[in-house]
């Protein structure tokens, strides 16, 4: 058994319908049955960062395209580098935004696999300052505890979204708030439906192109599951307003899972979205 399987056991199960792991627009997740290693002290997990700690190919071919390959991927823009990274069961998306002046660092969803994203960021060049969590559900947080204590770094979380992640958020953080990271500036918006206190986070670049990362609030054909009365048109409603009319299409959307998309490919679908229901 190679040490990742040793240090992560995981078996699948398709989700329950209706529940709040189905994500995807097309409910395409599967949940995972985790041993409880987070009940593991963390002098452990120190330790078994330290046994599995290993360089880390990054691919500078950059795509956006994880599903062949979970070999990291590499995006140069003229202010920031913008590695993903896809861990877990679920597919999830780990990203890490680093500053080309300053080499700080900025971690989004610690996801799942603690060893590969503590081996990703030390392969990286630069200084990681905060992990930030886009939302509550646990598969975008089941590797925060670890990854927060093993680099000494904050972390920060959409407000309404706090008290449900395992490590309190030394920031909250709201609508029209600001995350700077060295030399960058990223843009909070308070998306609602998904889950109460969902957070997309936008880069603009020095050449005016942004780059959002959205979490499971909008995917390449959709806006996120959502569950109760009303919260598919608050959440359309919230991505329609604060995103697509301010934004300009070249925008890249970086989701929580799966392949990256531009406003300006789903633009057309959204009264297919609205009409449809999902």
């Amino acid at each position: 058994m190679c040490c990742d399987c040793a240090v992560l056991a995981v078996t699948r199960c398709d989700p329950p319908e209706g529940s709040p792991l189905r994500a995807y627009p097309n409910g395409g997740h599967r949940q995972p049955m985790l041993h409880d290693t987070r009940a593991l002290p963390l002098r452990i997990w120190h330790s078994l960062a330290i046994m599995t700690s290993q360089d880390v190919t990054i691919i500078d071919d950059y795509t956006g395209d994880l599903s062949q390959s979970r070999q990291p991927q590499r995006r140069t823009l003229d202010t920031a580098t913008i590695v993903k990274l896809s861990v877990g069961p679920m597919d999830n998306n780990v990203y890490v935004v680093t500053s080309r002046k300053t080499g700080d660092q900025l971690i989004i969803d610690a996801a799942n696999d603690a060893e590969h994203v503590l081996d990703l960021v030390r392969t990286l060049p630069g200084t990681p300052r905060l992990i930030f969590t886009t939302h509550r559900h646990f598969d975008h947080w089941q590797a925060l505890e670890q990854v927060a204590d093993a680099l000494g770094v904050p972390t920060a979380a959409g407000r309404l979204d706090a008290t449900e992640l395992p490590v309190t958020p030394d920031r909250l953080v709201d609508d029209g708030d600001t995350i700077e990271v060295g030399d960058l500036t990223l843009d909070a918006i308070h998306l609602v439906g998904h889950t109460p206190g969902s957070i997309a986070l936008a880069l603009t670049d020095s050449d005016g192109v942004v780059h959002l990362f959205t979490g499971d609030s909008l995917f390449p054909g959709g806006v996120g599951k959502t569950w109760e009365p009303g919260d598919f048109d608050t959440l359309l409603n919230d991505v329609s307003a604060k995103l697509f009319d301010r934004y300009a299409d070249s925008t890249v959307v970086y989701p929580g899972h799966g392949k990256d998309t531009t406003l300006g490919a789903e633009r057309p679908s959204l009264p297919e979205w609205r009409a449809r229901g999902w």
